[in-house]
C-alpha cells in the first residue's frame, strides 16, 4: 500500500511552500518567490499522488473499518481531492501574480496556501484517526463478533464434537481475517512477529 508513504510528502511540501511564501512576503526577494512557486507545484503534485494512492487503498480497507470509520474514510477522500485541486489553483494564482508582477495576487496565493496547509494537517490527523481509532480496533471487534457467533452456535449444538468443530472454525476465521487486516496495515502477522 503506497498511501502511507505518499502522505508524508503531501504533509511536508505545503508547509515548505508556505514558509517560503511567508519569507517572500517579508523579503520580496524574487528568488524566494520562485522557490515558493516550485514548492507549491511539488506540493500540488504530492497531494494529487496522495489522493490517488488513497483512492486505490480505500476500497481495500473499507470493509475493515467500523461504520463511523467508513463514513470518515469517504469524507477523507473528498477532502483530499479538494486539497489537491486547491493546491493546483493556488499554484496557478502564484504564477499569475508572478508573471503580472502583482505582489497583492502573490500575497493572496500565499494566504490561501497557508490555509490549505492548515487544512492538510487536519486531513493528516483525520487519516491517522481512521487507521488507529476505526481500523485497528475493528480487528478486535471483528474477532469478538466471530467468537460471539461461535458461542451462540455452540449453545445450539447437540454434541461436544459439534461444539469443538464450531470453535475450530471460529479460530480459523479469526486467523484468516487477521492476516488480511495485517497485510492491509503492513503489520507483522503472528508468525512473522519477533519473539521476545
Amino acid at each position: 500500500m503506497l498511501h502511507p508513504a505518499t502522505v508524508h510528502f503531501a504533509m511536508v511540501l505545503p508547509l515548505v511552500a508556505s514558509l517560503l511564501g511567508v519569507l517572500y512576503i517579508l523579503t520580496r526577494n524574487k528568488g524566494v518567490s520562485t522557490l515558493s512557486l516550485w514548492a507549491t507545484f511539488l506540493a500540488a503534485v504530492a497531494m494529487g499522488i496522495a489522493w490517488y494512492t488513497g483512492s486505490e487503498a480505500g476500497p481495500a480497507v473499507y470493509d475493515y473499518l467500523s461504520e463511523e470509520g467508513q463514513a470518515k474514510l469517504l469524507e477523507h477522500k473528498r477532502l483530499g481531492l479538494y486539497l489537491a485541486l486547491s493546491l493546483c489553483a493556488i499554484f496557478l494564482l502564484q504564477i499569475l501574480g508572478s508573471k503580472l508582477g502583482k505582489f497583492i495576487i502573490e500575497t493572496l496565493a500565499i494566504a490561501l496556501l497557508l490555509t490549505a496547509t492548515l487544512v492538510t494537517f487536519v486531513q493528516g490527523n483525520d487519516g491517522g484517526e481512521i487507521v488507529y481509532e476505526h481500523g485497528m480496533p475493528f480487528k478486535a471487534f471483528m474477532m469478538e463478533e466471530i467468537i460471539n457467533d461461535a458461542v451462540a452456535d455452540a449453545q445450539e449444538a447437540q454434541s461436544a464434537d459439534e461444539k469443538v468443530e464450531i470453535y475450530e472454525e471460529a479460530v480459523e476465521s479469526i486467523k484468516m481475517h487477521a492476516k488480511d487486516v495485517d497485510k492491509l496495515y503492513s503489520s507483522p502477522t503472528i508468525e512473522e512477529a519477533p519473539q521476545q
